[in-house]
C-alpha cells in the first residue's frame, strides 16, 4: 500500500518528474516542452524550497508517485519567489516578451510565468490565503490516494491557523475539478480558461 510521508530534498527530481507526466491537464506533457524541467521549476520546485513543512509525497514499492504542496500564506510565499526563486530562473531563461502570445511555444508560456514582474494578488487570497498543488502518477490514482494526500496538507494547514485554501486548475481538466468539489471545494472565479477553487479549513 502506498505511504505519506513528508518530502525531502532527496525527493526533487521525482517531484519534477510527477509534474511534467501530469503537467497537461493530467495527462503526460513530456512531449510538449523541450525543457523537461521547466515546469517543475515554476510548479514544484520553489515549494520543496520555501514551504518543505507543507510538501508530502506518496511512496510505494515503485518509488515516489504522487505529491501534494502548498504554502500557507500564498501572499508572502510569492514575494519570498521574487527575492530569491525567480532572479536565478530568469537569468537562465530568456524573457519571451518580444514574441506574441498565439506564436509562443509551450517553453515560452512557461518562460512568460517567470518573467512576470507584475504578479497580482486575488481578493481571494483574504479568505483562502493558502494555495496548494497535487499531482499524481496514473498508478496512484483512485482508492482514496488522492484524498489522503489533500487530509494531510489540510491537518498541516490547520495546525499553522491558516483558515482556508484555495487551488487552480484547467478548464478542461473536469476529472480534477470533480475530484476537487467531491472534497468540499467551490467555485471562486473563471479566468484566462482556468478556474479558481476555495476550501474552508
Amino acid at each position: 500500500m502506498p505511504t505519506i510521508r513528508p518530502a525531502r530534498e532527496s525527493d526533487r527530481d521525482a517531484l519534477y518528474s510527477i509534474c511534467l507526466e501530469t503537467g497537461d491537464s493530467g495527462e503526460d506533457a513530456t512531449g510538449l516542452y523541450a525543457d523537461p524541467l521547466i515546469l517543475g521549476h515554476v510548479y514544484a520546485g520553489p515549494y520543496l524550497s520555501y514551504a518543505p513543512d507543507f510538501a508530502f509525497v506518496l511512496e510505494d514499492a515503485e518509488g515516489v508517485g504522487g505529491y501534494v504542496i502548498g504554502t500557507p500564506d500564498s501572499r508572502a510565499f510569492e514575494a519570498t519567489l521574487e527575492r530569491e526563486w525567480w532572479p536565478k530562473l530568469r537569468a537562465q531563461y530568456p524573457d519571451p516578451a518580444a514574441i506574441p502570445r498565439e506564436s509562443r511555444t509551450p517553453d515560452e508560456r512557461i518562460m512568460a510565468v517567470i518573467h512576470d514582474h507584475t504578479r497580482k494578488t486575488s481578493d481571494v487570497y483574504d479568505a483562502y490565503p493558502a494555495h496548494l498543488h497535487i499531482d499524481l502518477l496514473p498508478r496512484m490514482q483512485g482508492g482514496g490516494n488522492g484524498r489522503a494526500l489533500m487530509e494531510r496538507l489540510f491537518t498541516a494547514l490547520r495546525d499553522a491557523g491558516v483558515p482556508g485554501v484555495h487551488l487552480g486548475v484547467g478548464g478542461r481538466n473536469t476529472r480534477a475539478q470533480g475530484f476537487y468539489q467531491h472534497l468540499g471545494f467551490r467555485e471562486l472565479e473563471r479566468t484566462n480558461g482556468g478556474i479558481t477553487l476555495g476550501y474552508m479549513l
